[in-house]
């Protein structure tokens, strides 16, 4: 199998080499190249340290190397949930939905932001298992406020490419969002999201 370009976004290269994702995070002629190595380089240990990290408590990809700018992880053999979820049976989607949620509880307990929570980082495998991939954006943090815009993140997702049924799919996670401070978070889920509203 020759070496399969799988992504191309703003931040990195996506390449599939049979079974290893090589995820190379690609220079910014806008950035100073000091500065541009410097954060590139900060930004590919962070999210290597991440992926390790909540490896013992949800389903991602297991990192085999990190080198300056690149990981290389394990190919998870699967369809992104973005491109199948709508295809999917009632019964189907509210069991995938209710396992989204289960890993979000686990990360936010563990004080593990994901950034940029939506169907298009989970990879659903076909023995129905769900894989958060891409925590390009991840970081820690203990703060409620972050935890709230995790979830806010995952709404606006449901909104944007789910939206024949996304309050229910919504309602659905947030039944079965159950960290510790769930109280709390899903408060200050309120006022993130009526300023969202505002901003429109």
């Amino acid at each position: 199998m020759k070496l399969q370009i799988i992504a191309q976004g703003a931040e990195a290269l996506i390449i599939r080499n049979k079974n290893v994702i090589i995820k190379n995070r690609i220079p910014k002629s806008y950035r100073l190249p000091k500065l541009d190595e410097k954060l590139r380089r900060q930004r590919t240990k962070s999210e290597s340290k991440i992926l390790i990290k909540v490896r013992e408590i949800i389903n991602v990809p297991d990192v085999i190397k990190t080198e300056k700018f690149q990981i290389q992880m394990s190919y998870i053999e699967g369809e992104k949930l973005s491109k199948i979820l709508n295809f999917k049976s009632k019964k189907e989607k509210t069991e995938i939905i209710k396992k989204i949620a289960k890993q979000v509880s686990e990360l936010h307990d563990n004080n593990t932001i994901h950034g940029d929570l939506t169907t298009s980082n989970l990879i659903l495998t076909q023995k129905q298992e769900v894989y958060v991939i891409d925590f390009g954006l991840g970081f820690i943090s203990t703060k409620i406020e972050d935890k709230a815009v995790d979830i806010h993140l995952f709404r606006q997702a449901l909104e944007a490419k789910h939206f024949q049924d996304w309050k229910e799919l919504y309602e659905i996670f947030l039944k079965a969002y159950k960290p510790k401070e769930k109280t709390k978070i899903l408060e200050q889920l309120k006022k993130v999201e009526s300023r969202g509203r505002y901003k429109h």
